[in-house]
């Protein structure tokens, strides 16, 4: 038996291509079938993307990158005088790839012209910002957007609403006088005393809160501190905007940071919100002086069932919020 089976090895080693002692020839040829097939698989991507890349706009100019980082590693400190030297070789308008995000820097003053002012309505639109991009600020530009800038301008803006902050402000100014004066002889942090001034003025405009006494410390402190904090996190550098692909990972904290902050001011206006309705349910509305909230909410109510000029909660917050 061990005869046989020695025989047909060695018939099936003798009669075969693939015979034992070529076992280094067939790994040769794998290897090279597979560098081929590489080969090729590389040409025809880079085939299909150079014929997608022509389909499209060609983009200008910029200085070369790295792989993943692209111009990242290259920034200087004064961004304005690094782009003034980069215009100097490429021209007005420079692309840098920041990350996986491609940036056009204009800095030609009539290229910026053309860009803000000629062309402003093709580059109007922003990223979504607080309250899903609700807020004027951050809108995109459309029917939804005008109808905000419209209710902006004739009724947070007009002439009678400016005109009622002129006594607003007298009236937190000698507020703050009499604060300062109640103590005399102790130590009064300036900086913190015209903030709250400020601060007052802002609300007394918004919903006609205003802070007084020892509420007027205490709250004026903690305003100040998460208004600090949210100009903080709107400036600091997230990884997330380079690299979009890890937004869901919050790798900096950014994210539930911004979140902790919006769900404060959010409490704020939900309750303002709710004492104003109460106040109109009660019918214990301001004739003389109305506060944005109020003419707010009395607009909403006369456009009720108008799509096209009601106002949802969402968006009475977020003009509040700008």
């Amino acid at each position: 038996m061990e005869n046989l089976l020695g025989e047909v090895s060695v018939l099936a080693c003798q009669g075969s291509y693939w015979n034992c002692n070529g076992l280094a020839e067939r790994t040769i040829v794998i290897r090279a079938a597979a560098t081929l097939l590489l080969a090729a698989a590389l040409a025809i991507a880079w085939w299909f993307g150079k014929k997608f890349t022509k389909s499209r706009a060609p983009l200008p100019p910029g200085p070369p990158g790295l792989p993943i980082l692209g111009n990242l590693p290259f920034l200087k400190p004064d961004l304005h005088q690094y782009f003034h030297k980069l215009s100097q070789i490429y021209g007005p308008i420079i692309k840098l790839q920041l990350g996986s995000k491609t940036c056009i820097v204009v800095s030609s003053a009539s290229v910026a012209k053309e860009v803000l002012k000629d062309h402003d309505a093709i580059f109007a639109n922003r990223l979504i910002g607080t309250y899903g991009g609700s807020s004027i600020a951050w809108r995109p530009n459309g029917p939804e957007w005008r109808k905000l800038r419209r209710i902006v301008v004739r009724e947070l803006m007009s002439k009678t609403s400016l005109d009622a902050s002129y006594a607003l402000c007298r009236r937190e100014v000698r507020e703050m006088v009499k604060y300062m004066h109640a103590r005399v002889g102790s130590a009064v942090d300036i900086g913190d005393q015209m903030f709250i001034t400020i601060l007052n003025v802002i609300l007394s405009m918004l919903w006609g809160g205003s802070l007084h006494g020892e509420e007027r410390s205490r709250l004026g402190i903690e305003f100040r501190q998460l208004v600090k904090e949210f100009v903080e996190l709107l400036g600091a550098p997230n990884i997330s905007d380079l690299f979009p692909s890890l937004t869901r990972f919050d790798l900096q904290g950014v994210q539930s940071k911004m979140h902790k902050v919006l769900m404060w001011f959010d409490k704020i206006f939900e309750s303002a919100i709710a004492d104003h309705q109460q106040a109109d349910q009660e019918g214990k509305k301001k004739i003389e002086s109305k506060d944005f909230l109020q003419l707010l909410l009395e607009l909403d109510q006369q456009q009720q069932g108008d799509y096209k000029s009601s106002l949802s909660m969402n968006e009475i917050k977020a003009l509040l919020m700008v």
